[in-house]
């Protein structure tokens, strides 16, 4: 990153960034625009957290039909059924931390990892970073593994420039978010969820989305699991393209999470739904 004293800001200066952060705030505004948001708004963030935990368990290998997901109250049992059950519950949780996440990021990633995979793994390492020797249950990320006290300092570097405060554009900062998760791997299970989760918790949180209509988990596996591990290589790689691309691609999955809300909005207005 930069060593500007706002690098995540200096990122948005990247090749196709400012586009993306441009297109993604027409979007948005053209959906929360839409006069259905203006008498059923909470139906459509509902729903938007339906479609989202649905698409973020789709990227950790629980492709399930929406109707599947919707009916469903069965979820600890089947691998594919936890993966379903533990985005339902981070997409619920993740509209109760953001006030806590401007105090202390780290202490909302614990507790993401603790809905995620408490049900599961109810043993010590449930709820804060791995220890050396401590394996990684990640097998959709092919990057290497980073050392655990890697790990510990580039989550502190994260934590201080989100607590320093940044001018940089709310896209950036959750891609940043989404793509340190992701690349850390930091917990031993759950990452993908728990990143994706914080994603959601940055663009809410930064008032881009603040109703959570706008589910970027949905444009994410609907650009499909190739192309995200491919975004994902070039943020990992650390070069300007390789981030800008990062960028551009999770502005990409905001847009088609606009798309599908606005769907909602427009099937909610024919009395469709």
């Amino acid at each position: 990153m930069s060593t500007t004293a706002d690098p995540l800001a200096a990122l948005a200066s990247l090749p196709g960034v400012a586009d993306s952060v441009d297109s993604v705030r027409k979007a948005v505004d053209r959906v929360y625009g839409h006069r259905v948001m203006r008498r059923r708004s909470n139906e459509i963030t509902s729903e938007a957290a339906l479609r989202g935990a649905r698409g973020s368990a789709a990227l950790s290998g629980a492709d399930w039909a929406l109707e599947e997901v919707r009916r469903r109250t069965d979820f600890g049992v089947e691998t594919e059924a936890r993966a379903v059950g533990a985005a339902l519950r981070l997409t619920a949780e993740a509209g109760q931390l953001l006030s806590v996440w401007r105090q202390s990021p780290l202490r909302v990633l614990a507790r993401l990892h603790l809905v995620a995979a408490g049900g599961t793994r109810p043993d010590e390492t449930v709820g804060r970073p791995r220890l050396e020797g401590e394996p990684v249950d990640e097998p959709l990320v092919r990057l290497a593994v980073p050392s655990a006290s890697e790990v510990a300092g580039r989550l502190e570097g994260l934590a201080g420039l989100l607590l320093a405060g940044t001018e940089a554009p709310a896209l950036v900062t959750a891609a940043v978010v989404h793509g340190e998760l992701l690349a850390l791997r930091p917990f031993g299970s759950c990452n993908g969820l728990v990143a994706r989760a914080a994603e959601r918790i940055v663009l809410v949180g930064s008032g881009l989305d603040p109703k959570s209509i706008c589910p970027a988990e949905v444009g994410h596996a609907e650009l499909g699991a190739e192309a995200y591990l491919a975004a994902l290589d070039g943020y990992a790689s650390g070069t300007p393209e390789g981030v800008g691309a990062w960028i551009a691609h999770c502005g990409r999955a905001v847009e088609l999470g606009v798309r599908e809300s606005t769907a909602v909005c427009e099937a909610l207005q024919r009395g469709a739904a």
